[in-house]
């Protein structure tokens, strides 16, 4: 990632829960985001495979309202941020049975927006006065998803 990306990567953390996050956190947010993609692509493509189909479209993703509420949330402060082009080339997909169509593919960069919304949101809420989240922060919020996703 470029500095500059690095930098929109923090600002997006403070803007989103007053977190202060660095270039060492990038490695577990990437880890996250990769990991929490492919748990909503697995759940996508059964459900595709459930209706006989042998494409994964946006309405197979396990959205939760919550998590749509997060996206729209992501898309008002990404307009100051701008960590959208970012997110799109964090947004591949691994290997599926099913291939996701290209509506759902070009959603990737607000849904990974959303859960990043949603994770510095759960940093806080495990722990109100924390300002730098440290390995059992991430740890602790990534099991939260675990459970919810």
């Amino acid at each position: 990632m470029t500095v500059m990306s690095i930098a929109r990567f923090e600002r997006f953390f403070r803007a989103a829960a007053g977190l202060d996050v660095d270039k060492n956190d990038l490695k577990r947010y990437s880890d996250f985001v990769d990991a929490k993609l492919y748990d909503l692509l697995t759940v996508a493509q059964a459900t595709a495979k459930a209706n006989g189909r042998d494409i994964i479209r946006t309405c197979d993703l396990p959205i939760t309202k919550g998590l749509q509420e997060s996206i729209h949330h992501f898309r008002k402060i990404d307009q100051e941020v701008e960590l959208k082009p970012i997110l799109e080339q964090l947004a591949t997909h691994p290997a599926l049975d099913r291939t996701p169509d290209e509506e759902t593919e070009a959603r990737y960069p607000d849904i990974i927006g959303g859960l990043s919304l949603a994770l510095a949101q759960c940093f806080k809420i495990l722990d109100p006065h924390l300002k730098n989240p440290q390995t059992q922060h991430w740890d602790e919020a990534r099991a939260v998803f675990d459970l919810l996703l």
